[in-house]
């Protein structure tokens, strides 16, 4: 049903998803894709998970109330957000999801293809990027590149050690409870 591709495609995609292809390729990245429909649920994803050979983390763009300062969010898929769970651990009174005009103005991204690899549009430094302990126990990382019509895998180690320091963000870890 979905064909798996390593490294940049073929034709003209949005700036934003040709521009994280080719981050990953200026800093000797691996990675594998897959094209697909619009997805807007995880349950969408499932099936592309299983082309990819690998579990696609869920991603929140949040902000405090005051919405002065701004999260993202990396979570297993099996798991759900609870506020109050991540507000606690970051001394924060309490996070609620990030306006849309702000997540697009940050990180290139729209709702539906929220994503880490946003990061490389955030020069500011202003986006913390907040991580469920657990995503690291993973040996892969899907997501998408920017776009929700396509979602990449690469390697864990690669996208801690080498995709994260080469955007100037470092993950700030948090325990989230499995789902009930």
């Amino acid at each position: 049903m979905y064909t798996l591709h390593s490294g940049t495609p073929d034709g003209h995609r949005p700036e934003n998803e040709e521009a994280v292809y080719r981050y990953l390729e200026s800093l000797g990245i691996p990675f594998f894709r897959i094209d697909h429909e619009p997805v807007h649920t995880m349950e969408d994803c499932l099936a592309i998970d299983r082309a990819l050979g690998g579990e696609i983390c869920k991603n929140l763009f949040l902000c405090n109330t005051q919405k002065t300062k701004f999260y993202l969010l990396m979570i297993q898929e099996t798991k759900q957000f609870k506020t109050k769970d991540v507000s606690h651990q970051l001394g924060v009174p309490r996070l609620t999801f990030g306006p849309t005009e702000e997540m697009e103005r940050r990180l290139h991204l729209s709702p539906g293809a929220v994503s880490p690899m946003g990061l490389l549009f955030e020069s500011a430094r202003d986006v913390r990027l907040i991580v469920d302990e657990d995503i690291k126990k993973a040996d892969q990382l899907g997501c998408h590149p920017c776009v929700n019509t396509a979602s990449i895998r690469l390697a864990m180690d690669d996208f801690f050690e080498r995709y994260l320091p080469a955007t100037g963000h470092s993950p700030t870890f948090v325990q989230i409870p499995k789902a009930e």
